[in-house]
């Protein structure tokens, strides 16, 4: 009877300890605190991010980005000992995914963000899980091939994006007489295209070739011209929050280490279910061999 009471007694040490280790790790980091006291992680989402983050036929956001955002969901839930954590899910624009995730009212953006320096002031970055750059996409025919053809021309850019700085900082340097018009996001400046009040649309290279993928006619559309700028994506987490910075970090070295993130890559992408069919790259294959850390 004292051994099984004894027993019984050390088990129950143990595991008010597991829990309070679980706790005492939420209570390391305000993000972490803050899911587990109200009992949902808010993710932030794009809406027409093919195929990083896009609303599905089930009305619901899916996507690459997304899943490995669920990676880390699944992570959140083992480190707070909570199985019932639910998500919320935000929509976000170029304009609203930083100040969303600077004021705290979401803990992760799963979308197709740019890591760079300047907007590290105020977020911070997992490891990197893409690599594009700004291109330009026009209708066949436009004879528009590079970004000296849009003289003359009007061009649409999603506001608040680098695509935008990047294309217009390419404007100036080729003294190119060009209208731009910023759009709300991906969507409203593809209609723009489609329906001829815009010459051209500049953004991310693969977004341009998801948005193309997603059309009436695939073959109404082209995405062409030299890379005008060097865009790593990353999903984004709150600044100043090392504990939370650090558990998404692990989820994307042991998906990197593992193959999984080839896996899901490749579910998105080779060909993906909207046929973008871009097969992993060998200098996105070094981004992830060389992200893979080890415990």
């Amino acid at each position: 009877m004292k051994k099984f009471i004894l027993t019984t007694a050390i088990s129950a040490i143990a595991a008010i300890g597991f829990t309070g280790a679980a706790f005492a790790g939420a209570g390391d980091s305000p993000t972490l605190q803050k899911i587990a006291e109200r009992g949902y992680v808010s993710i932030g989402h794009r809406e027409t991010s093919v195929p990083f983050s896009y609303i599905g036929d089930a009305e619901e956001p899916i996507g690459y980005s997304i899943d490995l955002c669920h990676n880390i969901v699944d992570a959140i839930k083992a480190e707070l000992g909570n199985d019932n954590l639910t998500v919320k899910y935000v929509p976000v624009t170029g304009q609203t995914r930083i100040p969303l995730i600077a004021n705290g009212s979401i803990d992760l953006e799963c979308g197709s963000t740019t890591n760079n320096l300047t907007r590290q002031k105020q977020v911070s970055y997992l490891s990197t899980t893409f690599i594009t750059g700004t291109k330009i996409a026009s209708k066949v025919g436009s004879g528009i091939t590079e970004i000296e053809d849009l003289a003359g021309k009007v061009l649409g850019v999603s506001a608040g994006t680098t695509n935008e700085k990047a294309l217009k900082a390419a404007i100036a340097a080729n003294n190119l007489d060009v209208k731009v018009v910023t759009l709300k996001d991906h969507s409203q400046g593809w209609l723009a295209l489609d329906t001829d009040r815009i010459d051209a649309y500049g953004s991310d290279d693969v977004l341009l070739y998801g948005l193309i993928s997603k059309s009436a006619d695939t073959s109404a559309y082209q995405v062409t011209g030299r890379f005008l700028s060097f865009d790593p994506y990353a999903i984004m987490v709150p600044r100043n929050d090392s504990t939370f910075e650090r558990l998404g970090r692990i989820v994307m070295s042991d998906l990197m280490r593992s193959g999984e993130m080839e896996n899901i890559y490749n579910k998105w992408f080779s060909p993906g279910p909207t046929k973008i069919n871009m097969p992993l790259s060998n200098r996105l294959r070094g981004a992830f061999d060389t992200q893979a850390y080890p415990h």
